[in-house]
């Protein structure tokens, strides 16, 4: 996996395993651009004018309306971006609820679906939405590589935190890319799942990289919002202790969102902080990393002595 500078060397790019990809280690999850088609398209556009150059989605976000939403907002910019979406979750438009469903034949129906809401076509980064150990591997597999030989997508990867499912998928297929939450309050994926991916040389999108916004410069606020229930192995008391702490290594040099993208982005297995942005300021928050001192190893070592490693407990 190669690390490369971006167009007019503001925004380095990674490889996407050992593919022809090289996606911003900064890029966008859009989930939560909501369905404003002119917001979400200052979001994107601001984004791509920043050297963002992938923009991650699924069709069951806002069941389907989330890819109908990027596809008007990257018109005329399809050669700029790479698209990641991904599938695996049954659903009628219209209807409530969905249904898990790995098998080939929904995938090779829901691709087009994808493709036709999001007004492209071919998909860059096609990816499984999840996946259990109880799943039809094989068969969800080969609807991918079928799909990749037809030339309807790039590559294909995987969206779970499931060990067991990704050990599954590092043995039989040849995905790209695994998705899974990683962040200073989410280290599980240091516990041995980042060194199997890179001995098989396949990237990490780390999705969630601000911990529901407890990393960012609203830590405290956001840790009395959103971490009353505790986060993980933490406790609320815990959380506070540590936010507290987390906001010493605010400076003019390095904002928290920085400091928070920049740990995830210290393992060399990490493609991208693939990060949301429901309005132009935290994408402006987010992109402050771009100017940030770099993160030095001593901080590095600080972050891990005051974080949990943590350990997956499910799904071995």
């Amino acid at each position: 996996m190669e690390i490369i500078s971006g167009k007019e060397d503001y925004m380095y790019k990674r490889q996407l395993g050992n593919s022809d990809l090289y996606v911003s280690e900064l890029s966008l999850g859009c989930m939560s651009l909501g369905k404003d088609a002119e917001k979400a398209k200052s979001i994107i556009d601001l984004a791509i004018n920043a050297g963002i150059n992938y923009l991650d989605t699924a069709d069951l976000y806002d069941f389907g309306e989330n890819e109908r939403t990027v596809g008007e907002a990257i018109k005329g910019r399809r050669n700029d971006i790479i698209i990641g979406t991904k599938a695996g979750n049954n659903f009628t438009p219209g209807q409530e609820g969905w249904t898990w469903d790995p098998s080939k034949s929904h995938i090779k129906s829901a691709v087009k679906d994808s493709l036709q809401r999001l007004g492209i076509d071919y998909i860059d980064l096609y990816q499984l939405h999840g996946g259990t150990i109880d799943d039809p591997v094989d068969e969800t597999i080969e609807a991918f590589d079928e799909l990749k030989k037809e030339g309807i997508i790039r590559e294909y990867g995987i969206s779970s935190i499931r060990p067991n499912v990704i050990k599954e998928y590092v043995k039989k297929s040849d995905i790209v890319s695994v998705m899974m939450q990683f962040n200073v309050l989410d280290r599980r994926p240091e516990e041995a799942i980042l060194e199997l991916l890179d001995d098989n040389n396949i990237s990490v999108l780390a999705r969630g990289p601000l911990a529901k916004g407890m990393l960012s410069t609203k830590a405290q606020e956001k840790v009395k919002e959103k971490g009353q229930d505790g986060f993980l192995d933490y406790s609320y008391e815990e959380l506070k202790a540590l936010i507290d702490k987390w906001k010493d290594y605010e400076s003019s040099e390095r904002t928290l969102e920085a400091l928070a993208l920049q740990y995830i982005l210290h393992n060399k297995t990490v493609a991208a902080a693939v990060f949301g942005a429901s309005s132009i300021e935290q994408l402006e928050n987010n992109l402050s990393y771009l100017e940030a001192a770099p993160l030095t190893e001593q901080m590095f070592g600080e972050i891990q002595a005051m974080t949990k490693p943590l350990t997956y407990k499910n799904h071995r």
